[in-house]
């Protein structure tokens, strides 16, 4: 198992959530019929924006989650996120969480299946860092703390070997391989099928540095071609395009993990479950102890004081109606 895992997974996952909470904040920013103010104005939303990602970039919480360290189990990284989730003025019911949650997770495992190349999996995370970087465009401190993060984790990741990038897209492979929990966005695009399992296509460019399939050549002992001849590969494949940028800043040329969700179409965030769903395991886990532990520090790191004690929290619902929300709470990874 990779001991580099977390910090991607943590990006990941956060910026799958800040996208959900975004667009729910927006649509929530008015009535259902757009005739007067909503409960959430657009300083609220900023608001918690800029709290979250003041927490989940903060100096000393990035550097605790940067130190090698085995990958936390799902309901430890749920502590977590949920954590982080409640760092501003909003407070999200359980029911909600778990929906959060599902959605976070499905994203970021059709974003791995989907990876070309082990290495890529950080043009992703890149991709989730410029597009946080972009929510909080207006608080300079917001935006130094994202920039410095980023810095630390070019500085850590850069000198992996592919075959520690392919160890990490395993390990990040089985933490995601009981997740089958449908979600209407990707139903709609036709990419889930209807037991939560994704659609992999077998067309498309191949993976940057990679040949288009289908040629046999055939060498003799002097290394010298001798031959060629060709099968059906089954998909329509074309050249790879160029590849992304692994700097700070630039062109990462691939999409996955950008947001994809808009504010014309809130049901994008709904999900239902699916017949496989692994239930939550409640069996003793023998490293719980090592866990807590390294929850303990990760958590002591997280600073969550930008909201006074005094200033009320506000409630937000994932779900348009209650009966949604009941049978959420029902609802497993």
């Amino acid at each position: 198992m990779s001991v580099r895992t977390l910090p991607l997974v943590f990006i990941n996952l956060g910026g799958e959530m800040l996208y959900i909470l975004d667009q729910r904040l927006q649509a929530l920013n008015t009535s259902e019929d757009n005739s007067e103010k909503g409960v959430w104005s657009e300083y609220d939303r900023k608001r918690v924006m800029n709290d979250i990602v003041g927490t989940m970039f903060n100096k000393g919480f990035m550097d605790e989650l940067l130190k090698p360290q085995q990958l936390y189990s799902h309901r430890t990284l749920k502590t977590v996120l949920t954590r982080l989730a409640h760092a501003s003025i909003m407070r999200l019911n359980p029911a909600s969480m778990d929906r959060l949650y599902e959605l976070m997770i499905m994203a970021v495992k059709y974003q791995v299946f989907l990876c070309p190349r082990p290495r890529d999996l950080l043009l992703i995370s890149y991709n989730h860092i410029d597009t946080i970087r972009e929510l909080v465009k207006e608080t300079p401190v917001a935006m130094n703390q994202v920039e410095e993060a980023h810095r630390k984790i070019v500085e850590v990741y850069s000198s992996l070997s592919e075959g520690e990038f392919q160890l990490l897209r395993q390990t990040l492979l089985i933490f995601l391989q009981d997740s089958h929990v449908r979600v209407s966005l990707f139903m709609k695009n036709k990419v889930q099928n209807p037991n939560g399992r994704f659609v992999l296509s077998t067309s498309g460019p191949v993976p940057h540095g990679v040949d288009i399939p289908g040629l046999i050549r055939t060498f003799d002992s002097k290394g010298k071609e001798v031959k060629q001849s060709e099968f059906p590969t089954g998909g329509s494949y074309t050249s790879s395009i160029r590849e992304g940028s692994f700097e700070l800043h630039g062109d990462r040329v691939i999409r996955l993990g950008l947001n994809m969700y808009t504010v014309n179409h809130p049901e994008e965030t709904h999900t239902s479950k699916a017949s496989s769903v692994k239930q939550t395991d409640d069996s003793p886990n023998l490293l719980a102890k090592e866990e807590l532990n390294q929850l303990a520090r990760l958590m002591g790191s997280m600073k969550a004081d930008n909201t006074p004690k005094s200033e009320p929290n506000f409630r937000i619902n994932l779900f348009t109606t209650d009966e949604e929300e009941e049978e959420a709470s029902g609802s497993f990874i």
